[in-house]
């Protein structure tokens, strides 16, 4: 059975955490990790996560008995997590969003040490659909009359990044396969278009982030052509997709020493 710690276990994403992993028979819910002085502090997990009492208090720390640690945090913990995680030899999740270039060597570095999964998204749809927009674009390479991308993104009022990280992701793939089919040295990342700004150009990705209400994340990558277009939409009803994710990725470390992986990774893509 997988031990398993969960760091930002007192915030939405933890608490759907801790939830679904006590409903799988795989994973044993060891420790539910919180940052130094948190209001929370002392309270039963299970409580918090809805699921009832399940004699783990959120603490500050987790034991070194842990298989994996899942972090569904903020970025300003990122450093401390990883270095808690390479002290304790813990594989680790890394599911907290936003972070910088800083926090990508970070992790680039612990995994020579520990084995990590980073995705900026944890959504088993959103990395299968990642698969599906790069091969699109391989098929329309040579379409008449060239192909426009653009990338659209729906989230809850409350993100405090934009474009997300799962955009960006889509992007920097897309960006690669165009390179890769057409030859071209350069594709242009516009963000939001505003004013006189001309006819598109070709090789531009665009990007247009919408927050509002509840929206737990969607994303539609459009792919315009003359005459006519394809719109790869996928969606998320609730946070759970994520949390799953992120439970299925902790079990695909098991065993595993050392590396750094993507969800791509877990799914065999």
């Amino acid at each position: 059975m997988l031990r398993i710690a969960v760091h930002g276990a007192a915030g939405r994403m933890g608490r759907r955490v801790v939830a679904l992993a006590t409903e799988d028979p795989a994973v044993r819910l060891l420790a539910a990790v919180e940052r130094d002085g948190h209001p929370a502090l002392g309270q039963d997990a299970g409580v918090l996560a809805g699921v009832g009492d399940l004699g783990v208090c959120l603490a500050d720390t987790w034991p070194s008995e842990i298989d994996a640690v899942i972090d569904f945090s903020l970025p300003d913990a990122v450093d401390l997590v990883v270095g808690k995680a390479v002290q304790t030899k813990t594989a680790l999740v890394m599911a907290t969003t936003g972070l910088t270039a800083a926090h990508h060597a970070a992790l680039r570095a612990a995994s020579e040490k520990i084995a990590i999964v980073w995705a900026p998204s944890m959504s088993l749809a959103v990395n299968l659909s990642m698969r599906l927009a790069q091969q699109a674009a391989k098929s329309l390479r040579d379409v008449h009359g060239g192909v426009d991308i653009e990338v659209i993104e729906r989230h809850h009022r409350f993100k405090e990044d934009a474009p997300s990280g799962t955009a960006l992701r889509f992007g920097e793939l897309l960006a690669e396969t165009i390179r890769e089919t057409t030859g071209t040295t350069t594709v242009q990342h516009v963000h939001g278009r505003q004013g006189n700004t001309g006819a598109r150009q070709s090789h531009q990705i665009g990007y247009h982030a919408i927050r509002s209400g509840d929206n737990p994340g969607e994303h539609t990558i459009v792919f315009g052509m003359l005459g006519e277009t394809i719109e790869l939409k996928v969606a998320a009803s609730n946070r759970d997709c994520y949390a799953s994710g992120a439970v299925t990725a902790a079990k695909w470390l098991a065993g595993k020493s050392h590396g750094l992986y993507s969800m791509f990774d877990v799914l065999g893509l």
